[in-house]
């Protein structure tokens, strides 16, 4: 009897142990990511922590260390921890969402699939930050379900800007918010907080659907949901999260297939076109695209060919332009810049001349925003606080 008792301590003892408080499930779960995904956690905390303390993106190498560990995080979504543009999207993504996505698509497919063309300049921008990051670029769109890409949004409850920060996290992510500055509302400086913030996450879920619940409803209930489920699996543990932070993980989920998966940018192809060119317009091939201006507008504009890394964002926010008005007149910018390497740019002669004043110096913010110069990333910007003069004190009346 002794022995028996002996023998099942042994085999208790043996037991993959469960940590208490931050629960780790990864070695019951998929014993086959041990390797990739807890092998190195220590030393990929210590650099994401360095990343959030020094409020910059990483270096080179450490953006290629990122780019490897967080690929992983989409593996209870796609079935190759990543989604890949030249296999059929129902091939690829969890059987679990696909009800989901046929219902959201109904309701939202047309407003969407509009985004996709009058969208791609904040798409760039947003992609070209997060790649600094070494983050996927499938996570530019909590941007679309938090705001609609709108700087101007606000919450109910205080978020504000396209990342939808309330103003305590974005002043613990770096950005100045008070009575006269609100940098939730810069496209550049509050992508560059989000990807910290999301690094900061990550750091504790491991898992981009978690994150993303994470990021509607708070860790706390996310950390709850594992307890309660036992599992680290959005599918497994979603029942135990608020309604509104499994939807919104749906809805991202949607939000990519849409953008994605169903005629989106990377994956529809013009059968017409007969040189394979990646369909950017659901069957149009940019290349023939030209702007759909009156006769009057076509008197009263200047066309010059640029080239170079031009961002069309950049270049509007410089002219003072409205970024819709810019698309009008320069449909598909950006695509045919970066697939062709030139364009024939074409703006009201008033705005032509600003540009062609000020072409060089665009031309250098362009490049600084595109390869993330590190001057720019440091260089947090500080305000001088604003001293409110004292209110002239009341003239005594006379006897």
């Amino acid at each position: 009897m002794k022995r028996i008792i002996q023998i099942l301590l042994i085999l208790l003892l043996a037991l993959p142990k469960v940590k208490a408080g931050n629960i780790d499930f990864y070695q019951q779960q998929d014993p086959a990511l041990n390797d990739t995904t807890t092998e190195d956690k220590k030393k990929e905390d210590e650099l994401i922590d360095e990343v959030i303390k020094t409020k910059a993106a990483p270096t080179k190498e450490k953006v290629e260390y990122f780019s490897q560990v967080t690929k992983y995080g989409f593996k209870n979504l796609f079935s190759k921890y990543s989604y890949n543009p030249t296999l059929s999207y129902s091939s690829q993504v969890n059987p679990s969402a696909n009800l989901f996505i046929q219902d959201y698509m109904k309701a939202h497919g047309t407003y969407l699939t509009k985004m996709k063309g009058w969208g791609q300049p904040y798409f760039n921008l947003i992609e070209n930050i997060l790649v600094q990051y070494g983050l996927p670029r499938e996570l530019k769109y909590i941007a679309v379900i938090e705001s609609n890409l709108s700087t101007g949004a606000t919450s109910y409850k205080g978020a504000g800007g396209p990342w939808q920060f309330m103003p305590y996290t974005a002043r613990d992510y770096g950005l100045v918010v008070n009575g006269y500055y609100d940098e939730r509302r810069d496209y550049f400086k509050s992508t560059h907080a989000a990807s910290r913030y999301l690094l900061t996450l990550y750091r504790q879920l491991h898992d981009w659907l978690l994150v993303m619940a994470a990021y509607n409803g708070g860790p706390g209930r996310v950390y709850s949901a594992i307890k309660k489920s036992g599992s680290r699996n959005f599918w497994e543990l979603q029942y135990y999260l608020p309604e509104e932070s499994r939807t919104y993980v749906k809805r991202f989920i949607a939000t990519h297939f849409i953008m994605e998966g169903g005629g989106g940018v990377t994956t529809s192809v013009n059968p017409n076109s007969g040189n394979g060119l990646v369909d950017i317009n659901g069957g149009a091939n940019p290349f023939d695209n030209k702007p759909q201006l009156t006769a009057e507008e076509l008197e009263t504009t200047s066309t010059q060919t640029i080239s170079g890394k031009y961002n069309s964002l950049i270049i509007a926010k410089n002219l003072a332009m409205d970024i819709i008005q810019f698309n009008r007149f320069n449909p598909e910018f950006d695509n045919m810049m970066v697939n062709n390497g030139n364009y024939d740019l074409r703006l009201p002669q008033d705005k032509m001349q600003l540009f062609l004043t000020n072409k060089y110096s665009i031309l250098n913010e362009c490049v600084q925003v595109l390869l993330g110069d590190a001057d720019i990333q440091n260089n947090q910007t500080f305000y001088p606080e604003v001293k409110k003069e004292k209110a002239p004190a009341p003239k005594k009346k006379k006897g």
